[in-house]
């Protein structure tokens, strides 16, 4: 079955390459000899059933080489098209990671600030909201180690397709793809500046947060000692 299947499909391609090539050149349609070009060109069907192979007699310029390089054209293309969906997504993911460090950041401030002069219940409902925010940072961190992990596939991808295309013949392919490929390094590499700013300044809210709080017990425990009467400290 599966060989039939194969063989159904290649007769199939055959098909369409005949109205393609009529559409294109009409006067294809006085030959009476196609039916001989494209059957002869049919040389192997279905290896194990995983494998179709429809090699062609050359017909005009349709070489070996041009038919590779037009293969080699079309995988920088789609290469190009997957680096740059995966670089628009790297883009946002640093993007929302950015704003919800700052966001967090934001937060752990305000409630420094405010600090000893909260009531239990305000600054419990802060905490809680400070714990949804790191959540959140930790989440879109996540996202944001997942997409550059795909950038950075996708992007040797892009080499390799360049360097297929390049050894096939096919230059123009490979100088664009290479271009793309420099376009997108440098564009991760400003959006990253967003993520390394919002961690740099999340670093030093932290030490913030540790001195103030330092400074806070601190106080706490000096308005202890001199809330306890003179009496108590004596000796007896």
């Amino acid at each position: 079955m599966a060989a039939l299947w194969c063989r159904l499909q290649c007769l199939s391609f055959f098909r369409s390459s005949v109205r393609l090539l009529f559409r294109k050149n009409p006067a294809n349609r006085k030959s009476h000899n196609w039916t001989s070009v494209l059957y002869s060109g049919l040389a192997a069907l279905a290896v194990g059933g995983r494998l179709c192979a429809v090699p062609f007699k050359q017909v005009e310029n349709l070489s070996h080489d041009s038919l590779v390089r037009r293969a080699a054209s079309l995988v920088t293309d789609s290469s190009s098209t997957f680096l740059s969906q995966v670089t628009l997504a790297l883009i946002d993911a640093v993007t929302e990671y950015a704003k919800a460090v700052h966001t967090l950041i934001a937060l752990q401030r305000r409630y420094l600030a405010s600090l000893g002069k909260l009531s239990p219940a305000e600054e419990d409902a802060i905490w809680q909201v400070i714990i949804s925010q790191r959540a959140e940072v930790n989440h879109r961190q996540d996202e944001l180690k997942r997409f550059e992990l795909t950038w950075a596939t996708s992007v040797r991808l892009c080499e390799t397709a360049a360097e297929a295309a390049y050894i096939s013949g096919a230059e123009n392919a490979s100088i664009m793809i290479r271009t793309n490929i420099q376009l997108a390094q440098s564009q991760v590499e400003e959006a990253q500046k967003l993520s390394l700013d919002a961690e740099k300044k999340l670093a030093e809210t932290k030490v913030m947060e540790v001195e103030r709080m330092t400074q806070h017990a601190a106080s706490l425990e000096s308005n202890n000692d001199e809330e306890i009467p003179e009496a108590y400290l004596r000796e007896d």
